[in-house]
């Protein structure tokens, strides 16, 4: 087996997994990117979101061939040289995040907004995050966060 290649968080890899295997499988196991979470293995709740050639999309039920040649973000590939990305920032400075399960889901969709909408209010923001399910509660707070980002000088 040669293996597939595809470029995660900046660096091209190539990995060996069966093409049918889980995205989130090869991220987790095969590369030990432990951000990205197993929620519902359904693609339902939003734990296991990254982005694939800038499109949000479950790593749980996306298999490794869909994802062959292409650009994967993960969580940790937000930051920039390790300063967290706003969302993430955002999320630390207004304690917004409770259990942290859910989060790295969150934060790669939130990101994905800002890129698509600089400066969005509540409403949109809440709408994004619809697909992310928070098992603490903690939602208004996270949309209060991506919401002020908007709002601040970056």
């Amino acid at each position: 087996m040669t293996g597939t290649e595809l470029t995660v968080n900046g660096d091209r890899v190539v990995v060996s997994s069966d093409p049918d295997t889980p995205l989130l499988s090869v991220l987790r196991d095969e590369l030990g990117l432990l951000g990205t979470r197993f929620g519902c293995g359904m693609g339902l709740c939003g734990a296991c979101f990254v982005r694939l050639d800038g499109q949000v999309v479950a790593s749980c039920d996306t298999p490794l061939s869909q994802a062959a040649g292409a650009e994967l973000v993960t969580v940790e590939g937000l930051s920039d040289h390790g300063r967290p990305h706003p969302v993430q920032q955002a999320i630390l400075d207004r304690q917004a995040a409770q259990c942290g399960f859910c989060i790295s889901g969150i934060v790669v969709r939130a990101a994905a907004l800002l890129d698509e909408t600089p400066a969005p209010d509540e409403a949109t923001v809440a709408a994004a995050l619809d697909r992310n399910l928070c098992r603490c509660g903690v939602q208004r707070r996270i949309i209060e966060a991506v919401a002020g980002i908007g709002r601040e000088p970056r």
